[in-house]
């Protein structure tokens, strides 16, 4: 299983940018797809999560201005709509995918946030 994400770059605080990721190499759906992101010195962090069903999981500091969603048409697609982007909220994001007791990692996508 590969994932391939897209839609990084630079945008000023208050801003906003999409993120979009696509597994491919499976004909299987994947139970959970979300997003991580890891600033510079720190740990990697969950930014949110959707099951297959629906069910969306957010962190406390992205509440209110992040949005996941899965793509209908477009199996194991996943997006996140970052509105109203803070400087804290600069780092790598990383797309991850899980079935079964697999988990998938693809190679991240840079945001950067200006005050």
């Amino acid at each position: 299983v590969q994932l391939q994400a897209s839609g990084g770059g630079l945008v000023q605080a208050g801003g906003s940018l999409r993120l979009s990721c696509a597994a491919s190499g499976t004909i299987f759906s994947m139970n959970v797809m979300g997003w991580y992101r890891q600033a510079p010195g720190k740990q990697r962090e969950l930014v949110a999560t959707i099951t297959r069903g629906g069910s969306t999981n957010y962190a406390d500091s992205v509440k209110g201005r992040f949005t996941i969603s899965r793509d209908n048409n477009k199996k194991n697609t996943v997006y996140l709509q970052m509105n109203s982007l803070k400087p804290e909220d600069t780092g790598v994001y990383y797309c991850q995918s899980v079935r079964d007791v697999y988990v998938y990692w693809g190679q991240g996508t840079l945001v950067t946030v200006s005050s």
